[in-house]
């Protein structure tokens, strides 16, 4: 088996950078040679992940979060589903946001994902997340209509440039406090969307996958790279980044993003709390009382 060699910085968004998706690639040259050699790569990141995850809870040191958006198929659960595959679920928590409810649209864009951030020694996941916010709504700008912003800005740019102002300050102030973002876009062509739209039809078993809406969202193409490109741009930072992962593939696409997560994880250097010299007294105490 080859050993794996990525370069997360090859997918990483530069804080400033412009972005244009049209030149990110949506598939790389694989890094592995067949499904066998995919599998045990994934199985190795997975077990070390699984390792760093039982060091990170002990610690109670830090908050990890993961942010996926992407376009409709681009393998987002099934990423999140093997990649954290080995993770034990005490600390570990998956959200997904759909569209807000009633009592969620009652309070500020950022409310209904806040309540959902990981404690300290935990790992939250958000399958889409605040960032909606500045992508659908922006495709689809009907929706401010049942926002209920008192006096929103007249100028559409200036409310997009508020809103990622106020995702930043958020996304500061997590990082100030212990909690570590990292986001993902996971980058699929639209032919392969289409590819992939067509296997949901004409598998019985993944049918309940398709909605007609998928369809209708799919027209709009064009619009949402031009909201994810200014997002992305406007919102990585050397602290909080995004990672533009290639998607068309979808086990390289794992691969990659389990790498992005351990990377994150190893440059946390938890470790387990150090017994001190009480603690290991009062164990041996209750060691010998144990084995009379």
């Amino acid at each position: 088996m080859s050993k794996m060699r990525i370069q997360i910085k090859d997918f990483c968004v530069q804080e400033g950078e412009q972005v244009d998706l049209k030149k990110r690639p949506t598939k790389v040259d694989p890094v592995y040679g067949s499904k066998k050699e995919y599998q045990k790569l994934l199985e190795s990141h997975v077990a070390h992940l699984s390792s760093q995850q039982h060091k990170h809870y002990a610690s109670n040191q830090y908050a990890v979060l993961l942010i996926f958006q992407a376009m409709d198929a681009a393998g987002k659960d099934g990423a999140i589903r093997h990649v954290m595959s080995g993770i034990n679920p005490q600390g570990c928590q998956v959200f997904s946001f759909k569209h807000p409810t009633p009592t969620e649209l009652e309070h500020d864009f950022l409310w209904r994902t806040t309540r959902d951030l990981p404690e300290r020694g935990h790992i939250g996941i958000f399958n889409r997340s605040y960032y909606e916010e500045v992508l659908i709504v922006r495709v689809h700008p009907e929706i401010l209509l049942h926002e209920g912003i008192p006096d929103a800005p007249h100028d559409d740019n200036r409310l997009w440039q508020d809103r990622y102002c106020s995702i930043l300050n958020l996304e500061r102030h997590l990082h100030r406090n212990g909690t570590r973002i990292v986001k993902f876009y996971l980058h699929l062509s639209m032919e392969e969307q289409r590819k992939r739209f067509l296997a949901r039809i004409d598998d019985a078993e993944k049918n309940w996958k398709f909605s007609v809406a998928d369809i209708v969202e799919r027209k709009f193409w064009k619009q949402y790279l031009n909201a994810y490109e200014e997002c992305l741009g406007a919102t990585s930072t050397n602290d909080c980044p995004w990672y533009v992962v290639p998607a068309d593939d979808k086990e390289n696409a794992r691969l990659i993003v389990s790498q992005i997560i351990l990377d994150t994880f190893e440059g946390l250097h938890v470790r387990y709390p150090e017994t001190t010299a009480k603690r290991r007294r009062e164990l041996q105490k209750i060691r010998k009382d144990l084995m009379k």
